[in-house]
């Protein structure tokens, strides 16, 4: 893989903001999703080398409360924290202008930065991204009553990691998920306060779709169990240019499940 340098931005209230990179050329941000012991790097391995080796530079933010970046305690983890934290820490890293690639809260966080700041986003590329219904609908997802566990809790251990991973993709994939990406993502987890899953309070965008007129690309797995993948339609119906690609037998983490596929389309997206 790829060498990744490393750097910290304090932003807004002193938190530090943990962005990794690598690769020149135009500006790709992957933006993470939630659950225990997310991270940029954790959740974005196997496409880093796609995008460097087409000629992209690759940037790895660790949002507020995931991975190396400060994780508060006695505070409401709102989208417009993750989001404002988020494009303060690219600014500071030198980045004016990115293409915003996210994942399920990733893929809320890329919406939301892009209706606040849409001269820095040039295009969108998101898989099963969130916040486009209210909070309390993905609530009863099949998804989120599998994540119910003891993370937080002394008693929290590698083998509840592994289970809470294995719920994001679809069962065919669960045996392939290397054993360092749960050790790396349990090591992250035992680091992160309950707060910033108990408190995560995000709005739905959904009436806002229609102002973002920049390209969207949108896949989604089609037994994802956190965000349906009916959602995909939203984009469809109410964006102006929007193409979207639903994949069989997968779950939430196409860029995981599907990563070769996932490479070739996007890259291809981003040169047309």
């Amino acid at each position: 893989m790829a060498d990744l340098k490393q750097q910290v931005h304090r932003v807004a209230g002193g938190y530090d903001i943990h962005v990794q990179e690598a690769g020149t050329g135009p500006a790709v941000v992957f933006i993470h999703g939630s659950g225990p012991g997310a991270s940029g790097a954790s959740n974005f391995r196997q496409n880093i080398d796609a995008f460097v080796d087409a000629g992209y530079r690759v940037i790895l933010p660790d949002l507020i409360g995931y991975g190396a970046s400060s994780k508060p305690e006695g505070l409401d983890y709102t989208l417009q924290l993750f989001t404002d934290s988020l494009y303060e820490a690219l600014r500071l890293h030198g980045i004016d202008k990115a293409v915003l690639v996210g994942n399920s809260l990733g893929g809320g966080i890329a919406l939301q930065l892009t209706l606040d700041h849409p001269e820095f986003a040039e295009k969108l590329i998101l898989m099963a991204a969130g916040c486009v219904a209210p909070r309390e609908s993905y609530f009863v997802m099949p998804g989120i009553a599998k994540m119910v566990s003891n993370f937080g809790s002394p008693d929290f251990n590698l083998a509840e990691q592994k289970r809470l991973v294995s719920n994001l993709v679809h069962p065919d994939f669960a045996n392939q998920i290397p054993d360092a990406l749960i050790e790396e993502r349990f090591a992250v987890a035992r680091t992160q306060p309950k707060d910033v899953l108990v408190r995560m309070r995000t709005p739905d965008l959904s009436p806002r779709l229609g102002e973002i007129k920049q390209p969207i690309f949108v896949l989604w797995g089609l037994d994802d169990e956190f965000c349906p993948e009916a959602h995909s339609r939203l984009f469809l119906e109410h964006c102006p240019d929007v193409r979207a690609i639903t994949f069989a037998r997968t779950g939430h983490w196409v860029q995981v499940e599907r990563a070769a596929e996932f490479n070739a389309y996007s890259l291809d997206f981003l040169k047309a």
